[in-house]
């Protein structure tokens, strides 16, 4: 139990600040703003199960592909730091995570809970890369139950997010959902660069 307790929260801490939920929430009431609260529930759950199974799938392919490729620990690590880089990066100067193709659209689809919300702009290169990384110990029982424990509690806190978007966003207002956003973005450049270094030192040995 305290092995599946410890990869619960290994995993859980790794991901949230990438997932960033808060950060998805403007988004998400931008999309939804001229549809019933019952489209609203429906999109926020079946978003918050898309995130559950592309966290879930990479990790559970993630030993295979990076055999497959020949990558390394040391490499995947640098890799993923770099990408971790850029979204923080992003977060920080307000720069949205879609591109202008995509944010116009997404206006235009009738379903958004896979593109643009479960991918890229929850579940996107951050997170899945972070997610490959997990699988490198194994598949443990417990270790692999814990993992998954944590990305099903990281899909709750999705979906409660953007369920409650609306009270949020008219709490603290689309400043303060920024503040925190940039907030959260400054401790993802700190991961990112613990990353990366941690990468050309596994590298160089």
């Amino acid at each position: 139990m305290e092995k599946i307790l410890s990869a619960l929260l290994l995993s859980f801490a790794a991901l949230f600040p990438l997932v960033n939920p808060i950060g998805a929430i403007p988004v998400f009431c931008s999309l939804t703003a001229d549809s019933s609260g019952e489209y609203r529930k429906k999109a926020a759950l079946k978003t918050s199960i898309n995130v559950f199974f592309i966290l879930l799938v990479f990790y559970l392919v993630g030993e295979f592909v990076l055999e497959f490729f020949g990558i390394s620990l040391g490499v995947l690590k640098i890799a993923g730091g770099l990408i971790v880089a850029h979204t923080a990066w992003e977060m920080v100067t307000s720069k949205s995570k879609l591109s202008h193709e995509e944010s116009s659209e997404m206006h235009a689809k009738d379903d958004i809970s896979f593109t643009p919300m479960a991918l890229p702009l929850l579940s996107g290169p951050g997170s899945i890369g972070v997610a490959i990384g997990m699988s490198i110990p194994g598949y443990q029982t417990e270790y692999t139950l814990g993992i998954s424990a944590g990305i099903l509690l990281i899909s709750i806190v999705v979906y409660t997010a953007l369920l409650l978007s609306s009270p949020i966003l008219k709490l603290l207002g689309k400043t303060g959902v920024g503040i925190l956003n940039r907030i959260m973005g400054f401790f993802i450049l700190a991961i990112a660069v613990q990353l990366v270094v941690h990468g050309i030192m596994m590298v160089n040995h």
